[in-house]
Order: structure tokens, then C-alpha cells, then sequence
């Protein structure tokens, strides 16, 4: 147990049990704190099955390195864990509370949220059901295994542009304007300096594999389908405590410094909802980052 006596409940406590929660709360662990990991089980990708690209993990199964993680940080005495959200945050004398989905209240000296992001994809008929499977967001995590072959990038946006002239590292690509946005002279220079195929017939929805179904009775098969999902929080948490946010290409997160401290004093945020994009590799970076910074807090809290 921690050696330094104090009112609250926990000296951290970590919302979010996926990669960033479960790498923050390891550091604080490890100094031998007091930790409670509050966590719904949604991670972001577990609609997909592997996870590429995370160093001596390359296509391991995502939940299976999430699971080795909870197990290996329930093994420190001082970590308890709670099924289930936290619904409402809020400031105190001796910290933060935390009221949780089953009306229990804890309190912690320091607060770790790593809450996640959900992902909105475009109303294309057949894109939920492929989403982490055949339908991506990320071509470092997924372009190499579709093996150099015919890689479609339906666009919501003008941010579509992104993915089509990124994507042909990883095979042929095929633009699918779908009403979205017309490039303009400079855009239409960049796409075929890149091989990239347009295609501005209206995509009616998406079939078999990754088939692209179009309007006019075509069918395009494809290797895999890119989208840029628009993501919001999953939690209210940060918006509760007023951590200052920023907009980034997909989205609204919260603004930290290089420390993974929000503007909120106490108030650390790692992992998808503190970035404008990320992966697994960057969640368990910023939550190592965000459980350290949380402990010398605590350090400099006493010697103020």
C-alpha cells in the first residue's frame, strides 16, 4: 500500500481500461501507489481482430494484448478494478470524485482519464458491418495485408484526399468522390502524380468483401475500403471537469501538454481522446507518459 497518508479514496484514479488506461496506470502501480482502473471494456478497435504496426505485438490479436495487459497489472496489490463507466466528475478539496455507473462514489488525489473516442462512419450502406474487418481508417495498421491490391478510399470529406495520396504505398487506389467534394486543378495534379483512379459516380453500397457497389450497376471488388471516420468523446467526463479542447481533422480532444496534463490541474488524459489520431503504439506511449507525470505530482504536491 502506499506509504503516503491521504483522505481520499485512491491516489489515482484511471477511467478507461483499454491500451493508454491500462499503460498509465502501470507506471503508478509500479511506484506503488494506490490505483483504481474504472473501465467499460468498449476498446475502439475491438472490431478489429489484430492489431499491426505495436513493437513484438505485429499481428497479435488486439484483445488478447489488452487481456495479457489487465492481467499482468492485477497482479500489483495496490491496483483495484471496477467494471462498468464512470458517469460524472468534479473537483474537491482533496482531489477529484468519481461517481460511477452503479451510483458508488470514489474519490482519488489525481485523475487519469483515457476514455476513448467512438468513430461515426459515413452512411454508406455495408460500412459498419466491414468496419475493422475490410473497411480501415489507418493503412499503417492495415495496408501491408492487403497485399498490394485494389484498395478503395470512399470519401465523406475533402480529408479523403489524405488517405488517396497516402494509400498507394500499399496498392492500387481508387477514389470514390461520392458526392463529397470535386478536386480542385492542384488536388487533380497531386492524385495522378500518384496513379490514383477517380471515380465520381455515387456509391449505392458496399457488398461481399469490400465490393463497391455503384449507382449506375457497376461493382468494383476490393482488396479493402479506407473511410474517415468523424469521432467524438466517448465520455463526458472531460467536458464535465472543463478540460480545454482542440479540433482537429476528425474531431474535438482534449488539449494536453507534453507531460499528457490537461488544463485542469490534476487532471491527466492519454491515448485517442487526447490525440487527433493514434493507434495502439501511440495510446501506450501517452499513457506511460500520463501515469508517470500523475506519480511526480504527487511528489511535488508534497514538497510545495
Amino acid at each position: 500500500m502506499s506509504t503516503i497518508p491521504n483522505e481520499a479514496d485512491f491516489d489515482a484514479i484511471v477511467v478507461g481500461g483499454s491500451y493508454a488506461g491500462l499503460s498509465a496506470a502501470l507506471q503508478l502501480a509500479r511506484a506503488r501507489r494506490r490505483v483504481l482502473v474504472v473501465d467499460t471494456g468498449q476498446r475502439r478497435n475491438r472490431f478489429a481482430h489484430h492489431s499491426h504496426g505495436f513493437l513484438t505485438q505485429d499481428g497479435a490479436e488486439a484483445a488478447a494484448i489488452a487481456a495479457l495487459g489487465r492481467t499482468q497489472l492485477q497482479a500489483y496489490p495496490t491496483v483495484s478494478w471496477r467494471e462498468g463507466g464512470a458517469t460524472h466528475a468534479a473537483a474537491g478539496e482533496e482531489g477529484f470524485e468519481v461517481t460511477l455507473v452503479d451510483g458508488a462514489r470514489v474519490s482519488g488525489r489525481r485523475l487519469v482519464l483515457a476514455t476513448g473516442v467512438v468513430d461515426e462512419l459515413p452512411p454508406v450502406e455495408g460500412l459498419a458491418e466491414r468496419w475493422g474487418r475490410t473497411v480501415f481508417h489507418c493503412p499503417y495498421c492495415h495496408g501491408y495485408e492487403l497485399d498490394e491490391g485494389e484498395i478503395g478510399v470512399v470519401a465523406s470529406s475533402e480529408l479523403a484526399m489524405h488517405h488517396a495520396l497516402l494509400l498507394p504505398d500499399w496498392g492500387r487506389v481508387t477514389l470514390f468522390l461520392n458526392g463529397a467534394f470535386e478536386p480542385d486543378a492542384a488536388q487533380l495534379a497531386a492524385l495522378a502524380s500518384r496513379g490514383v483512379t477517380l471515380e465520381r459516380t455515387l456509391v449505392a453500397r458496399i457488398a461481399g468483401h469490400a465490393d463497391v457497389v455503384l449507382h449506375d450497376g457497376r461493382t468494383l471488388p476490393m482488396a479493402g475500403l479506407f473511410v474517415m471516420p468523424q469521432m467524438r468523446m466517448a465520455s463526458p467526463l472531460a467536458q464535465q471537469l472543463g478540460c480545454a479542447m482542440e479540433t482537429g481533422h476528425a474531431g474535438a480532444f482534449v488539449r494536453t501538454d507534453a507531460m499528457q496534463a490537461s488544463s485542469v490541474p490534476g487532471v491527466f488524459c492519454c491515448g485517442d481522446m487526447a490525440r487527433a489520431a493514434g493507434n495502439v503504439a501511440f495510446a501506450v506511449a501517452a499513457g506511460t507518459m500520463a501515469g508517470a507525470a500523475a506519480h511526480r505530482s504527487l511528489i511535488a504536491e508534497l514538497n510545495a
